[in-house]
């Protein structure tokens, strides 16, 4: 059984004269979708039924849980009229994980952090990031300029979340552009880590968009898959500005037409003019001690 990604309801809609018309609206669907591991259940999330292999898979990485793809030997989903279930089954040696980051999740709409069982888990460690993949003023306008064409289920509903990866044509391969949708700005973006990963194609040779906020979660799973670029249309929050800082990943925010704004590691935005690349934050104070939680140096503005 397949399931609709987005209905049509009635509404009535009242313009600001106070006038009202009946009609339709396209709305997406939200559907309770299980993830099980070797027959145990882990979480739960309310997700837009689409791509679930992908949403697994990227899943499965970006918490933790497995390394490649090729530590999971099969998925399944499966229909059970509530929702859906998701079986993968895993390597054993990965089941490990799963004792050490025990959660809960279900509930909340693509909840990145919910039911996290201490703050230290919470807190994780950013990977850091090694990927040299570098792009231009122009290529940011343009990649961001992508996001309306690339969210079919967006432009009908104006309801769900996009998270798209592009790559020019380069040594690693042809031009890539891949990307997923869902009403969980973390579950898009699983989703767009499982499709790269199944796909083959390396997160550290392209850039990764986003529709949402930046929080520190999206930066963490960002990292995870290894791209060194992390762009979205709205602001970043202090904590991701400071994870995104110490693991080496550059993050724009604000792109909004021919406007951005570089929060970290500038130098993989290689015509951004030296004048306004600010210095690296020195989070040491003259007492040696790390002063990481003081407000990030100001943005670089591109406009």
């Amino acid at each position: 059984m397949t399931r609709p990604v987005s209905v049509d309801v009635t509404r009535i809609a009242v313009g600001p004269d106070g006038t009202s018309v009946g009609g339709t609206r396209r709305v997406p669907e939200e559907t309770a979708v299980a993830l099980n591991f070797n027959g145990t259940g882990y979480a739960v999330m309310m997700a837009t039924p689409s791509n679930l292999e992908d949403f697994g898979v990227g899943f499965a990485l970006t918490e933790g849980i497995i390394e490649t793809a090729a530590d999971v030997e099969s998925i399944e989903a499966v229909d059970l009229d509530v929702g859906i279930e998701l079986r993968l089954w895993i390597a054993e040696d990965r089941m490990h994980r799963l004792a050490e980051r025990r959660r809960r999740m279900a509930g909340p709409v693509g909840c990145g952090l919910c039911g996290i069982e201490s703050l230290e888990a919470a807190m994780r460690t950013v990977p850091p990031v090694t990927a040299d993949f570098t792009l231009s003023i122009a290529d940011v306008v343009s990649t961001v300029a992508l996001l309306a064409p690339m969210q079919p289920l967006g432009r009908a509903t104006r309801a769900v979340h996009a998270a798209f990866f592009w790559r020019p044509r380069g040594p690693w391969g042809p031009a890539g552009l891949v990307s997923r949708e869902d009403v969980g700005r973390h579950n898009a973006l699983d989703k767009l880590v499982g499709a790269l990963t199944l796909g083959g194609i390396a997160a550290a040779t392209g850039v990764v968009v986003v529709t949402s906020r930046l929080s520190v979660e999206m930066v963490q799973k960002t990292a995870v898959a290894g791209a060194g670029v992390l762009v979205a249309v709205s602001a970043p929050t202090a904590l991701a500005i400071r994870a995104a800082d110490a693991a080496g990943m550059t993050l724009i925010g604000i792109a909004r037409g021919a406007e951005f704004e570089v929060f970290t590691h500038p130098w993989r935005v290689r015509d951004l003019p030296a004048a306004d690349t600010p210095p690296p934050a020195d989070t040491r104070s003259a007492d040696g001690i790390d002063r990481s939680t003081a407000p990030a140096a100001e943005a670089s503005r591109v406009a």
